[in-house]
């Protein structure tokens, strides 16, 4: 272990403390000289100081208290004791020599402390007397030290008029000119505040109400803030406030204003938007003082506009007609009224094409206001993302402050320096950004600056900080001038939204109405099939138009044709069904000839055409009528009602084409005039209603099979109509298509009820002729001779009505009735095959039977098979 040496220690040491302590030694030699200890003191002063005490200790303490006052009753009583002057009882002489006792004894309570007092002063005699002496050195010293002092401040003068009091006085000067630069800026801001009213009314004559109302704004703050406590301007806020209600109700007054001047002007082709920049800062201005009941202005506007719209037009169509005459048919609507249908629907239409304008420029005015609305609602966005995006920094700044306490806590420093150290140079930046900003300015000082006037340059100092950190403070600024929530912006995008869908409902109302007004007197129900085929096109149009236009179909007009076009069918299928009866009622079932114009007719729906030939213009070329209608290399020979059937089923197809929506009725409606041809078809010819209806003496089979070739051509085109309908029906409605199953059904029983019918002629011919039939000479004998005249005369009827085909299996059947009856009589006259003579006289009339029936044309082929007419004789 290492022990530490003394150092050496010598005279040299000592040296400045001896030149230290050298002064005061000899003041304090000086001081003993004068002041001699107590020990020097003789034993007779000792002695002579306690007799002094012995004799102080007789005067009473009260006299000793340091708030001694006679004035003092309780004192005074206690001096001065009052019983010894009290003269009552004859005690006079006694009470007066106490009272001159009393008067002793103060009296040399008096001495002892005068003796008291100069004894204390004659043992302090000679301090008195140095003190005395000393006064001359003090003055001297005095003397010197106010020369000293005086030359001091004549020198600290000379300092102070060289050196500090130009320089001082250019402070003063700086400082006096940054005041008067500050109040100078403040009566510059007071100047500007006092024209606010005039700026906002020259801005208000121009309709720049955004920035009238952002001046308001900004006014209303500086006076809150910069202008605070001025009296001059105590009435100028609430002057702004009234102001401000003022602009909103002319804001209002201006866009109904503007909403009239851009519906009401002429309804060009254009579509342009009307002083778009205006419309744009009505719209700001109204979104920022929250008036948002303007989209209801503009709704009452279009309901107007759309009036005078339909108005207008008839009073234009009405005056370029002379033969209505407006003096004496005074109401507009009866004049309308007075319009043919090519008038009428002239007027429609350039209502229709008024109303499409209108929609457009409905729509270009609303896209605008819209965008404005999307607008403010997307700065709403980015400016809450910004606020995030600032929150989140700002926690993670408050998470690397924590860290940073916890270590510091670690560490053991003091938290409040390094708080104090690590916010040193943020505040010396934003003092020099604040410098840098303000060159004027200057710091504040208590000499010449009041308190307040400080105060504002911190706060506006802090504002520039604020605005200086935080990012996008103008936008977040901006946007609090628009207060509304996203709520309340997509609640506003959505009604505009409904307010164009509004527009093409109202367009479509008023249509309604000009349609039901000109339908009073049953004007619409008696169109025909081209008229209403015109307006219904018309109509769809528009109503296609207006929901290209507005985003959404609207439905009272779309209501109002289908009420007409059911109106339409129930007409249109009563005069074709009518029709039909007249010309089944005067049909007389005979051949008729084929014109051109028909066999073109079917060749066309051969060719998947499925609607009437257009008429065509100028002399056509005239072809002879054809005998039979040939339909896909098949002849049909057909009455004349049948031809017209096939026309009027093709009306119905091509008005199906014309009015979509009347698909369905027209489906219904068709099958029952289907329906009907059958149901009265059978009943003229099968049921022989012809003989009473038209007068025919008797129902031949001829009629018969000419009905059937009838029916079967109906059968033909069925599934082609099917096909057509199918293709204009919704899946969910291909229920009703079971109709033409039902009415192909019902045709084919009918066909085949004419086919027994003609088998039951023939086979009621054979019962009547072979009942009387007898196995004798000669041969062939008349009752087969008969027969075959009978079956050429069926061949001769029905050959060039029915196919080959039919007519094959037509006489298939009725030679298996005529083998039955031929067996039944050959069984009734008991004659068999037995080689006889009667049976070769059978088989002789047989052979002739075949023979002949053969012979007719299309039937060489028939395989007869005549063998099973014998039976042998039980």
């Amino acid at each position: 272990m290492c022990v530490p040496r003394n150092p050496q220690i010598s005279k040299e040491h000592f040296t400045v403390y001896q030149q230290e302590i050298s002064q005061r030694e000899k003041i304090h030699e000086r001081c003993k000289n004068i002041c001699p200890p107590k020990d020097t003191f003789d034993r007779t002063l000792l002695h002579t100081h306690d007799k002094s005490r012995t004799d102080l200790e007789q005067v009473p303490k009260i006299f000793m208290k340091p708030d001694f006052a006679l004035d003092d009753s309780l004192t005074f009583n206690s001096v001065l004791p009052w019983s010894h002057f009290n003269t009552a009882g004859g005690k006079g002489n006694r009470d007066a020599a106490s009272s001159k006792l009393l008067q002793e004894k103060l009296s040399h309570y008096l001495d002892i402390v005068e003796v008291n007092i100069a004894h204390q002063i004659s043992l302090r005699s000679e301090a008195f007397f140095h003190a005395m002496t000393s006064q001359h050195e003090l003055q001297d010293y005095l003397k010197k030290t106010s020369q000293a002092v005086k030359m001091l401040r004549d020198k600290i003068a000379q300092i102070d008029k060289v050196m500090c009091e130009g320089s001082l006085h250019i402070l003063r000067l700086a400082l006096t000119r940054n005041n008067c630069v500050k109040v100078y800026n403040k009566l510059k801001l007071m100047a500007t505040v006092h024209q606010t009213q005039p700026t906002v009314q020259v801005l208000l004559s121009t309709s720049e109400f955004v920035g009238a109302l952002d001046l308001i704004a900004t006014t209303q703050e500086v006076l809150q803030q910069e202008l605070q406590g001025i009296h001059s301007f105590r009435h100028l806020g609430s002057q702004l406030c009234e102001l401000e209600k003022l602009i909103d109700k002319m804001m209002i007054a201006e866009f109904s204003t503007y909403s009239h001047s851009d519906l009401n002007r002429p309804l060009e082709d254009d579509c342009h938007i009307l002083e778009e920049e205006r419309l744009i800062s009505l719209v700001f201005g109204l979104l920022k003082q929250r008036k948002l009941n303007f989209l209801e202005i503009y709704s009452e506007e279009m309901i107007i506009t759309a009036k005078n719209i339909i108005k207008q037009c008839v009073i234009n169509k009405v005056s370029q007609i002379e033969d209505i005459d407006t003096d004496v048919v005074l109401k507009l609507a009866d004049q309308m009224r007075m319009l043919n249908f090519p008038q009428w629907f002239d007027l429609l239409t350039d209502i229709f094409s008024k109303f499409t304008i209108f929609l457009q420029r409905v729509k270009a005015t609303l896209n605008i206001i819209h965008s404005v609305v999307l607008s403010v609602l997307d700065k709403n966005q980015r400016t809450r993302e910004l606020e995030e995006i600032s929150q989140q920094k700002n926690a993670a700044k408050d998470n690397s402050l924590d860290t940073e306490v916890a270590y510091l806590i670690h560490e053991g420093m003091f938290i409040s320096d390094a708080f104090s150290e690590s916010e040193l140079t943020p505040i010396a930046i934003d003092t020099t950004s604040q410098r840098n900003a303000s060159p004027n300015s200057e710091p504040c000082s208590s000499d010449s600056v009041s308190e307040p006037e400080c105060t504002t340059d911190s706060s506006s100092s802090k504002e520039q900080i604020s605005s200086s950190v935080t990012p996008g403070a103008v936008d977040i600024m901006v946007n609090e001038d628009v207060k509304l929530s996203d709520l309340e912006l997509g609640k506003l995008a959505n009604n505009i939204q409904e307010l164009l869908y509004s527009a093409s409902d109202i367009c479509h109302d008023r249509a309604v109405k000009f349609l039901m007004s000109r339908a009073k007197d049953g004007f619409l129900e008696k169109l025909n099939s081209t008229e209403f085929i015109s307006l219904s096109r018309l109509m769809e149009t528009f109503i296609l138009e207006t929901e290209q236009i507005c985003g959404r179909k609207s439905m009272s007009l779309l209501g109002a044709l289908q009420s007409q076009a059911n109106k339409f069918v129930n007409r249109f299928h009563e005069e074709r069904k009518t029709k039909l009866s007249l010309l089944l009622d005067n049909e007389r079932w005979k051949q008729a000839d084929v014109p051109a114009e028909f066999q073109d007719l079917v060749d066309s729906i051969s060719h998947g055409k499925i609607a009437l030939p257009e008429k065509k213009s100028g002399a056509t070329e005239e072809r002879k009528p054809a005998e039979v209608l040939t339909v896909e290399g098949q002849q049909y020979a057909v009455v004349g009602t049948v031809l017209l059937l096939i026309r009027i089923i093709l009306e119905y197809c091509q008005c199906v084409d014309n009015i979509p929506s009347v698909t369905t009725d027209m489906l219904t409606r068709l099958s029952d005039l289907l329906k009907y041809f059958n149901s009265r078809s059978c009943q003229l010819v099968l049921g022989a209603g012809a003989l009473q209806v038209v007068g025919l003496k008797t129902i031949t089979t001829k009629n018969l099979a000419l009905s059937s070739r009838c029916l079967q051509l109906i059968v033909h085109y069925i599934p082609v109509i099917r096909a057509h309908f199918e293709a204009r029906l919704q899946p969910k409605q291909y229920s009703m298509l079971r109709h033409f199953d039902h009415i192909t059904k019902d045709y084919h029983d009918h066909i085949a009820e004419i086919s027994a019918k003609l088998v039951a002629i023939m086979d009621s011919l054979f019962d009547k002729l072979l009942s009387k039939y007898e196995v004798k000479a000669p041969v062939p004998s008349a009752c087969f001779r008969n027969i075959c005249k009978q079956m050429a005369k069926m061949h001769e009827a029905i050959f060039d009505l029915l196919p080959e085909e039919q007519t094959q299996m037509l006489f298939l059947r009725i030679n298996a009735s005529y083998k039955l009856h031929l067996k039944k009589q050959l069984s009734h006259l008991n004659v068999i095959n037995d080689g006889g003579p009667q049976n070769g006289l059978v088989t002789a009339d047989v052979a002739f039977y075949t023979g002949n029936l053969q012979a007719l044309k299309g039937l060489q082929d028939l395989d007869l098979n005549m063998a099973e007419i014998w039976e042998q004789k039980r």
